[in-house]
């Protein structure tokens, strides 16, 4: 178990503090993947933007990693309607037994109906809710095809959650994409753990630690927040549970995954029409991208 580790590692990453490693992750290079999403439109199933940018990320991820993964399904939704649907799965060292999974929704939400939300009938632009969970993975792809990590890490991005009803009973036509993948999973070891990044480049970044996350995965949290505050970013990763979400994590964890979410949920613009460029930062990106890099480092 790779997690018995966490200690010593955590101990060694106080050691180095007088010479820390140059920063690998690039904030202000994954920003700008957040600029080229929200200028294709909003990303909704089925439109010319969703179709656009989903040929950018397959190019985008061929260019990265070693192998990539395209499931492509059609998914009818409870109204009737036929969504084409596509998940990418980007494999670095596909072949090793040690794997990690870091994965976001890259869809955006067809109606701004959040409870902040001044008109109902728009879509929102999904700056951070979907547009920074794909930055962030396209800024761990650079730093991977740069210097290829020690282990297998898979990131996956999911399509489809943000499509239709998370307050019916049961959800209807949301978190379709990781449902699909926790049914069909590519052959091999499950990973040691998961980790979904959901709205995480706000410029009042407070990310607290999810109530399904802890339940489900309580020593993943540890890690996570632990590796936070190692680097310096206590601040922005509050240990203290907030929020109790119905997001991308709960289908992985049904199938066996260790996944947690790690999202700031504390958002105004959350599925509103403000969800834009200017309520999101590099720097918040850079935080959680320092996060997410040291997470698979710490397994090498």
């Amino acid at each position: 178990m790779r997690l018995a580790r966490v200690l010593p590692a955590l101990l060694l990453l106080g050691a180095c503090r007088e010479a820390p490693r140059p920063r690998e992750f690039d904030g202000p290079g994954a920003f700008r993947y957040i600029e080229t999403q929200v200028a294709f439109g909003a990303r909704i199933p089925g439109t010319e933007a969703h179709a656009g940018m989903a040929q950018w990320l397959d190019s985008l991820l061929r260019e990265r990693a070693d192998t990539l993964v395209v499931q492509s399904w059609n998914h009818v939704t409870a109204k009737g309607d036929t969504l084409p649907l596509k998940n990418f799965l980007a494999r670095f060292r596909p072949a090793a037994q040690q794997r990690l999974l870091l994965f976001a929704h890259w869809d955006s939400r067809p109606t701004a109906d959040g409870p902040t939300s001044s008109d109902s009938t728009v879509p929102v632009p999904g700056a951070n809710d979907g547009g920074s969970g794909v930055a962030l993975l396209l800024g761990v792809a650079d730093v991977l095809k740069r210097s290829p990590p020690g282990i297998g890490v898979d990131l996956l991005f999911v399509d489809g959650e943000d499509y239709g009803d998370f307050n019916a009973t049961p959800p209807a036509d949301v978190l379709i994409g990781s449902r699909y993948y926790a049914a069909n999973q590519p052959p091999g070891p499950q990973p040691l753990y998961a980790v979904l990044f959901d709205l995480v480049a706000d410029k009042e970044l407070q990310i607290y630690q999810e109530g399904n996350s802890l339940i489900g995965a309580p020593e993943v949290v540890e890690l996570v927040w632990d590796t936070a505050r190692e680097l310096g970013y206590g601040g922005s990763f509050v240990a203290s549970p907030r929020h109790t979400l119905i997001d991308d994590h709960l289908e992985l964890q049904k199938v066996g995954i260790r996944a947690i979410d790690v999202v700031d949920f504390d958002y105004p613009a959350w599925h509103t029409a403000e969800d834009t460029l200017d309520k999101v930062s590099a720097e918040s990106l850079q935080t959680v991208g320092d996060v997410a890099v040291a997470l698979i480092r710490r397994e090498e």
